[in-house]
């Protein structure tokens, strides 16, 4: 099973650079969008629907800002557009797709860096957030949460560390908040037990997915693994490859790709 979540920062965009051509060369099973800034009814051109994939959207009420969206090979049994909450669903931040025995969700996280009063709106959805993620471990279901978290977790996940530990994404409640989700650190023993996909298989440093358009910031590799694949404790072990593409771009994101030894089922 191939997974890949990609924030696009604009899908029409993004198809325009040539993302959906990638996407047909990739055998994907599941793809996972943050950042569509469109709404679905203006995406019918067909370019947006590729043969064999089944594609749903969740848009924000605001048009041009924020919503996810899955793409799947397999037609899930259940799609849950947003996740209950009507400051959450209203931005298109959450959409679930069910499969047998297995969820793959595309979350599109806030970020604080426009205001401190938007910091404050991103630390109350990590709070109730938590609390999600902890209720979802009761379920009879593996789960695999993809997207744009917009926070780096550890010093290997940013090239400038020490000048970044003032802004949003890198702020040490933020780090401490997955070092809970990864039961990591002093909370080895009340965490969530959640388990970072991408360092299974690859713990080497410099490995980023977003990277700021100002400067050379590409160029330079000067960036933040802020996009995840977040999976439960039951899938552990099955992760085989992970991948960023940076071979071509199509956003200030870098597509984020995980195979699996998992068969998915409809």
């Amino acid at each position: 099973m191939r997974i890949v979540s990609a924030n696009l920062n604009g899908i029409r965009a993004a198809a325009r650079k040539g993302f959906f051509d990638w996407f047909k060369t990739q055998d994907i099973d599941v793809l996972c969008i943050q950042e569509t800034k469109a709404q679905e009814d203006q995406l019918e051109d067909a370019l947006y629907h590729p043969e064999g994939y089944h594609c749903y959207f969740h848009d924000a009420v605001k048009k041009g800002y924020s919503g996810v969206a899955i793409y799947s090979r397999i037609k899930p049994k259940k799609i849950i557009k947003g996740i209950g909450w009507s400051d959450i669903d209203n931005e298109g931040r959450f959409i679930e797709a069910q499969f047998d025995g297995l969820s793959v969700i595309s979350l599109y996280m806030h970020s604080g860096s426009a205001s401190d009063e938007r910091q404050q709106v991103k630390f109350d959805f990590m709070r109730r957030f938590g609390e999600y993620m902890k209720a979802l471990r009761r379920k009879r279901r593996e789960f695999i949460i993809c997207g744009d978290w917009n926070i780096v977790h550890k010093e290997i996940d940013i090239k400038n560390w020490k000048g970044n530990q003032k802004n949003s994404g890198c702020l040490p409640e933020e780090r401490q908040w997955l070092d809970y989700v990864f039961s990591d650190g002093e909370h080895e023993k009340d965490g969530l037990d959640y388990i970072d996909a991408f360092r299974e298989v690859n713990k080497e440093p410099h490995q980023y997915t977003w990277w700021s358009n100002r400067g050379n910031a590409r160029a330079n590799n000067v960036g933040w693994r802020i996009d995840y694949q977040v999976i439960t404790p039951g899938l552990q072990g099955t992760v085989k490859a992970s991948n960023v593409y940076k071979e071509e771009w199509y956003s200030d994101h870098a597509p984020l790709t995980v195979d699996y030894d998992y068969d998915i089922q409809g």
